[in-house]
């Protein structure tokens, strides 16, 4: 299945110059979810890990699946005042603003090889917050999973140094 073709693109939202991917649309669709969580699978099946981190919104949504899928944990990643229990916390930059990401500190036990899945890497910040959370508490990122990535906005680079997977390549007319 071309999942590339069922994703819905709103131009303009949340804010000018965002092109918004769509991924309800996927999900409404039974074939096509249950293809995206199989193809990421797939993508990941000769990785070792033991947990999948995902953040909030959209990487719980596709980690829960993929981890009940694999047989693994799965780690929820929330905006700061979400989880609670004791946290860590990262800053980070997203293409619209800022934000804070936390993640309780009993998570996982020190040298745990975790999995980061989110539906979307753009600029990077958000994964890239995640990863730092994972290593603040003594984990290694095993890899970086997306669902689709924006190609033009350079997220992979500051992801440098951990493996990067995604299923859709998708280029965006970046405004002058």
């Amino acid at each position: 299945m071309d999942l590339a073709k069922v994703l819905r693109h709103i131009p303009n939202f949340p804010k000018q110059g965002i092109d918004f991917i769509d991924i309800t649309t996927v999900l409404q669709n039974a074939d096509a979810f249950q293809a995206t969580v199989d193809q990421m699978a797939d993508k990941v099946r000769d990785v070792p890990f033991s947990q999948i981190v995902g953040s909030e919104s959209r990487g719980f949504i596709l980690g829960a699946p993929l981890a009940y899928a694999m047989k693994r944990g799965f780690i929820p990643v929330r905006k700061k005042g979400k989880l609670p229990w004791q946290t860590v916390s990262a800053e980070y930059e997203l293409e619209y603003g800022k934000d804070i990401l936390e993640m309780h500190v009993d998570a996982f036990t020190p040298g745990t090889r975790v999995l980061v899945v989110d539906d979307l890497l753009a600029t990077g910040g958000t994964a890239r917050a995640t990863c730092q959370l994972i290593e603040q508490l003594g984990g290694i990122v095993a890899g970086v999973l997306f669902f689709i990535e924006i190609e033009d906005l350079g997220g992979r680079s500051r992801l440098n140094g951990y493996p990067v997977y995604s299923l859709v390549s998708v280029r965006e007319n970046i405004p002058d």
